[in-house]
């Protein structure tokens, strides 16, 4: 019997042993760099856009070159202040919101333990484990108070635990995608003396990059990247069409 034993736990380790490896050579390719994709995608979207819809108004209307470059570089500081602002107050908000729903679970769990414990029990339930498989899990988290805090803020309020640094790094991030995106359609204004020849340059520049840059955001989104590059492009092709018309309108 001993070496019956000893014969099953050596084929059981021989079957173990390949799944240890296929598992240790598997390895996964997840995008994890959502939240900073996500802040450069606002930036540059924006910052293509709403300079090149104000020089095409202020080239609809006439401007000089150096009024349309000076009213574009004074509206993308001021946007890129704008937006950073935004996405700081956004990330911090988030955080503020996360504290304050750990400390109101953390209360509960101390004050009516059996019904968090049995809240642990409906989540595992939804997964489709019966009683018998989730009872371990439910008191093993009770045995250990913060990894059934994490647990529940994960799995019955649906929050992750921010990066205290977030809030500044997505300001930052946003307002310096901002001014790259910007700046693109301000160029030719900055190289040619001749309003309209600049306006040209700038329609044709910058509709190329929001073609690139939607296409890029497609493929980073997991969106089909040729459609999402028309339709970035459209978009800007149509505020600045609004814009210059407007000021064509407004100058009759």
């Amino acid at each position: 019997l001993p070496a019956a034993i000893k014969t099953m736990d050596s084929v059981g380790e021989g079957r173990e042993q390949p799944m240890l490896e296929e598992i240790s050579s598997h390895k996964e390719h997840h995008f994890t760099a959502g939240e900073v994709v996500r802040d450069v995608i606002m930036g540059v979207s924006d910052g293509l856009t709403v300079p090149f819809a104000l020089a095409a108004g202020l080239s609809g209307a006439s401007a000089p070159s150096s009024l349309v470059l000076t009213a574009g570089l004074a509206e993308v500081a001021a946007g890129a202040i704008s937006m950073g602002l935004g996405g700081y107050l956004a990330a911090k908000s988030e955080a503020d919101h996360y504290e304050r729903e750990l400390r109101r679970e953390q209360e509960e769990i101390i004050a009516v333990p059996e019904i968090e414990a049995a809240e642990i029990g409906e989540i595992m339930s939804q997964y489709g484990l019966e009683p018998h498989e989730y009872g371990p899990v439910v008191m093993g988290l009770r045995r250990k108070p913060q990894a059934w805090l994490e647990f529940m803020m994960r799995f019955e309020l649906g929050l992750e635990k921010p990066d205290p640094r977030r809030a500044l790094q997505s300001a930052l991030t946003i307002a310096l995608s901002y001014v790259v995106g910007g700046l693109v359609p301000l160029m030719p204004y900055m190289l040619l003396p001749t309003a309209h020849d600049a306006m040209l340059t700038s329609v044709v520049v910058t509709l190329a990059a929001l073609f690139f840059f939607g296409y890029v955001k497609g493929r980073f989104t997991g969106s089909r990247p040729l459609f999402s590059a028309l339709q970035t492009t459209f978009i800007g092709a149509v505020a600045s069409a609004a814009a210059y018309g407007i000021a064509k309108v407004v100058q009759v």
